[in-house]
């Protein structure tokens, strides 16, 4: 029995990002955004939760999250990719390339990659817990439970009531 996917299918799945795929776009992108070869590794690392990307300071590899791709598309994975390039030429070359440098802030400016990625994880709205002094009406919320039988109230000393 032959399985086979209709084209409606196939073109409804996002283009796939290969390894070899990001290694020719960052290549791409390093000579036309700084004007300077790659001339080291790039790879996609499935264990980074939050960042978008990482450089390597003793091998100049970097690797970037596959989610980046996924969830954004092309368009934020190149925004990232400048970023780390920032890292990586100015590392290269001797110069400020901490996030907290004016040169890596300058030419991160200069070839347009993002200074943040977007979100990568799902955050959960926060939930309160909330307290009420039966003295003084003072309404008190708290992200983590407190015990209300050995806390009261900061500003009377009256009992607490979990509303």
């Amino acid at each position: 029995m032959i399985l086979t996917t209709s084209s409606k299918e196939n073109s409804s799945k996002k283009a796939e990002m290969t390894d070899r795929k990001l290694q020719e776009l960052v290549e791409t992108i390093s000579l036309e955004a700084f004007g300077k070869k790659f001339r080291h590794k790039a790879y996609f690392n499935r264990r980074l939760k939050t960042t978008g990307g990482r450089y390597h300071l003793q091998s100049h590899d970097i690797d970037f999250n596959p989610k980046v791709f996924e969830r954004y598309g092309e368009p934020e994975l190149v925004n990232v990719i400048k970023h780390e390039l920032c890292h990586y030429h100015l590392h290269l070359e001797g110069k400020g390339y901490q996030h907290k440098d004016a040169d890596f802030k300058l030419l991160l400016k200069q070839t347009g990659g993002s200074r943040y990625v977007r979100p990568l994880v799902e955050q959960k709205p926060q939930s309160y817990h909330q307290y009420q002094c039966e003295k003084c009406q003072t309404l008190i919320l708290r992200k983590r439970r407190i015990n209300t039988q050995r806390f009261v109230c900061g500003k009377c000393r009256g009992k607490l009531i979990e509303l």
